[in-house]
């Protein structure tokens, strides 16, 4: 039977749900009737259930089971013929785009705050992909969110919990949800996209490669492919136990949280490659002995060697990256002569690019690329990439890079992150630079002439959708920028987001460290934001 209770509405102020989804403390989410209320304003602005599918699962963290078995009996309250839910509960970001995609869903709802700390006392966070794969657009997160203002009636039905440790078929109703293993699908994409014979040669050459699951949803996945089908000795993927507070790890595979993989990667005896995924496994890090790939840099050589690996023989038809990450991918476009586009941060943009076939490649400066193959990032896809690419052209990491280098010139790049920031000081920042936009053009900083200045806004040539406001660019006369931008990814105040780009083609400097190149824009965004002033930090919270 169907139960229904009825409760005041939860007003989620302070975050609005975006194409992050909705992260909050897991002890908001713990709250009676918090996610309950989600959930049924998602169900009550989706269309009728009845016939469809829904796939459902998480990365594992603090609260996700408890969360599944709620979201399972308001499925079946909702109709649903089918529910597809991960074995254990989990499945990773693009694992979740690949079932939802190869089983004909009309959607799915993915438990993750991604790259965010978990545990009791961490982040929980809930998103709701569409039929193709991919993140909601935000007509449909615009209306959950109006909808979760007068919610009252939540509709579950009365059942024990599923047990969702064995693959089995159980019956919730009129519902059948069907407990699959969360690798399966995933990698049947994968296998139809890279030579697995050429790599399992390359591990078989005594090629070692160190992968760091950081304790999260990727683990089992890098286990079961790299380890199982492709034959890297055991013990190559580390960290690789899914744990509900990342064994007290920050799941963020950049260099500064990854800094355990730095360090064997530095060492005498260090593997030829280095990875690392995030919480949900859809970022990832790549590193070469003794060199850090930055993920601008990633995209452009994934990009340049595409006709390498057999999913990509046939070229690619464009490529896109949002607008704080480097413009490296853009000079590799022009010499290939596809498009390229630049959209906001945040991944459904990209989706409308890849579903009108306007894409085949994609990418973020957050440690994400990813491909048509899904409607996400994907983390061990360019872990795989990269050893397709060394198996078939015999060059390690660092090889690869200076190569692209010498062909296209240098985007030296760091990302400045200025974490906790109350949030009317960090509107007020930007504010300010808003105001001086105009001005800016032909004055000089820091000895450098800016050329232009604006706040980005995106029209999306798919649909013609208008996204303003996306952050400030300040270009300077030799092509550098500066680019600052607030980000909605954390659960506790504002983070402001600092992006230094300078293009260098003197081969020379190549070899120079990127604090050095990039003094005098640190200099300058200071002079231009007055960041000290606004977030009372001396110093960033995090360099990458």
């Amino acid at each position: 039977m169907i139960r229904i209770h009825t409760q005041p509405a939860i007003r989620f102020e302070g975050q609005r749900p975006g194409t992050s989804g909705l992260r909050k403390k897991v002890g908001v989410f713990q709250q009676p009737g918090y996610l309950e209320s989600f959930v049924q304003s998602l169900f009550d602005v989706l269309p009728d259930a009845t016939g469809k599918t829904l796939v459902l699962g998480g990365d594992g963290r603090f609260h996700n089971r408890e969360a599944i078995q709620v979201i399972l009996r308001m499925a079946a309250a909702k109709g649903y013929a089918r529910v597809f839910v991960g074995r254990g509960g989990i499945l990773s970001t693009p694992a979740a785009s690949a079932v939802i995609r190869r089983r004909g869903a009309s959607g799915g709802i993915v438990l993750s705050a991604s790259h965010n700390p978990g545990g009791p006392d961490g982040d929980f966070g809930i998103k709701y992909n569409i039929a193709n794969g991919g993140p909601a657009p935000e007509s449909l997160t615009e209306a959950v969110h109006a909808r979760t203002l007068e919610v009252e009636a939540i509709q579950c039905v009365e059942a024990p919990d599923v047990p969702l440790d064995s693959d089995a078929v159980v019956r919730l109703g009129a519902t059948s949800v069907e407990v699959i293993d969360p690798v399966a699908d995933y990698a049947e994409v994968l296998r139809g996209l890279f030579d697995f014979d050429a790599m399992r040669r390359l591990f078989a050459s005594g090629f070692r490669l160190r992968m760091d699951a950081m304790c999260a949803v990727g683990g089992p996945y890098a286990k079961a492919i790299l380890e199982g089908e492709l034959g890297a000795p055991v013990g190559t993927v580390v960290n690789a136990q899914p744990l509900e507070d990342f064994g007290g790890m920050h799941p963020d595979p950049n260099p500064v949280h990854a800094a355990d993989l730095i360090r064997h990667m530095s060492g005498p005896g260090a593997p030829d490659m280095g990875a690392a995924t995030d919480g949900d496994a859809d970022r990832n890090l790549i590193v070469g002995r003794n060199f850090v790939v930055t993920p601008s840099d990633s995209l452009a050589v994934l990009a340049m060697h595409a006709r390498k690996v057999p999913g990509y023989r046939d070229g690619i038809a464009g490529v896109a990256r949002s607008m704080p990450t480097s413009t490296a991918v853009d000079r590799v476009a022009a010499a290939l002569g596809v498009a390229c586009f630049e959209t906001p941060t945040g991944w459904k943009f990209f989706g409308n690019l890849l579903d009108a076939g306007l894409i085949t490649l994609c990418g973020e400066e957050s440690y994400g690329t990813g491909s048509s193959h899904v409607r996400e990032k994907d983390g061990l896809w360019a872990v795989l990439f990269w050893l397709n690419l060394i198996a078939v052209t015999g060059e390690s990491i660092e090889p690869l890079v200076r190569g692209m280098w010498r062909e296209y010139g240098r985007c030296v790049y760091s990302r400045h992150d200025y974490e906790g920031i109350a949030t009317a000081d960090a509107q007020a920042l930007m504010a300010g630079l808003r105001d001086q936009l105009d001005a800016l053009p032909g004055r000089e900083v820091q000895g450098m002439r800016i050329a232009a200045a604006d706040d980005f806004a995106y029209i999306d040539p798919v649909d013609g959708s208008v996204s303003r406001g996306q952050g400030v660019r300040v270009v300077f006369a030799d092509g550098s920028r500066l680019v600052l931008r607030l980000s909605g990814t954390g659960t506790e105040g504002s983070t402001l987001r600092l992006y230094l780009e300078r293009f260098e083609n003197d081969a020379s400097r190549y070899g120079m460290d990127a604090s050095e190149q990039l003094g005098a824009m640190v200099r300058a965004a200071e002079e231009l934001a007055q960041i000290r002033r606004w977030t009372g930090m001396d110093a960033p919270t995090v360099v990458t």
